[in-house]
């Protein structure tokens, strides 16, 4: 090995100064020569008839070399079989595959000025992009431009632009309920299915026996029917997570909810996992029903705990006063913004 880098540095110090060099290949075979006899060495120190070395250590520090590295090349070849693998390669990320694609730096910049966080930014780009910035990525470009926190102006503007639209997206998400709220509990575990509209907050709840696929798509079928009849909202989107019950991504036309929101023209948008924050509105609908009604009551059976169930969800849509309205019922507040969107119309 020694005599070989020797006679390689030799050989390009008494070269032509003035020979183009560009597309000369001697390196390339010196080092694939040189692995061929290595390889070749290697091979008989394993098989135990090499009469120079009697373990592979030896073998290693002979050549100056070390098991990591000598496995990684050598693997490589015996995968491929290719000796244009006993070349060096690029480690980690070429230089232009870790530049940012053109124009998304100032796309970026727009969304975060709309309020958005970079989650949100990430799944927005994703939609509209082949490649995308990750989100730490997409955070860097927030601090480059003094933008990684969120100003008044930003909030301001994301809660308008939240509001912009009734039935723009949905917020679905299942909550199981506790044995101990009920005298007479139920034989199997229970659960609550929500759909929440994220402008007006228009919401709607049913329990649910199982958690299955097949019974949450009737329960949700049927609170998508309730809220058009009742409200008038007609979802262009539902959010959701990536549980078994409501995600299939792999075979979306077998599954009974994608296929649902398939027929219904409703497209289906997922949640970042381990990322509840994501479907925020509805996890804060969790919030206020165990409030308002599960925390400290106890219900006689489960058709008692859906009566309440019902006569609270009109409660809060017709005569509960939202914060994130300015005071409004979610009722009041889809009313007035129809309003104000015919007008505009005509």
């Amino acid at each position: 090995l020694c005599m070989f880098t020797y006679s390689l540095i030799e050989s390009t110090l008494w070269e032509d100064p003035m020979r183009d060099n560009s597309f000369d290949r001697t390196i390339e075979r010196n080092y694939v020569q040189k692995w061929r006899f290595l390889i070749t060495e290697y091979e008989a120190v394993k098989a135990g008839r090499s009469v120079t070395f009697k373990r592979v250590g030896d073998f290693y520090r002979h050549h100056g070399t070390c098991s990591q590295t000598f496995r990684k090349y050598y693997n490589r070849y015996l995968r491929s079989g290719a000796e244009a693998d006993l070349l060096p390669q690029r480690r980690g990320p070429k230089w232009r595959e870790r530049r940012e694609p053109d124009g998304i730096e100032a796309e970026i910049i727009a969304c975060r000025k709309r309020g958005m966080n970079r989650y949100e930014v990430h799944a927005a780009l994703r939609e509209r992009r082949d490649t995308i910035p990750s989100p730490s990525s997409i955070y860097r470009v927030f601090k480059r431009h003094q933008l990684n926190r969120r100003t008044p102006a930003m909030r301001e503007e994301k809660r308008r632009i939240i509001k912009d639209k009734i039935g723009e997206l949905g917020h679905v998400d299942l909550h199981q309920l506790s044995r101990d709220m009920f005298l007479a509990p139920p034989q199997h575990t229970t659960f609550i299915v929500s759909l929440v509209d994220s402008c007006s907050r228009l919401a709607w709840a049913e329990v649910v026996t199982s958690k299955k696929a097949l019974p949450v798509m009737f329960k949700t079928l049927k609170m998508i029917n309730t809220l058009n009849i009742t409200y008038g909202i007609q979802f262009a989107e539902i959010l959701s997570d990536n549980g078994a019950e409501f995600a299939s991504r792999n075979n979306i036309e077998e599954h009974p909810f994608e296929a649902m929101l398939v027929e219904l023209g409703i497209k289906h948008r997922y949640t970042r996992p381990y990322r509840p924050q994501t479907n925020g509105k509805v996890e804060r609908f969790w919030r206020t029903l165990d409030d308002d009604v599960i925390d400290g009551a106890t219900f006689d059976n489960l058709d008692h705990f859906a009566n309440e169930l019902f006569e609270y969800i009109i409660y809060y849509n017709n005569f509960r006063p939202h914060q994130a309205l300015g005071g409004k019922t979610p009722k009041e507040f889809a009313e007035a913004l129809t309003l104000t969107n015919r007008s505009a119309n005509n």
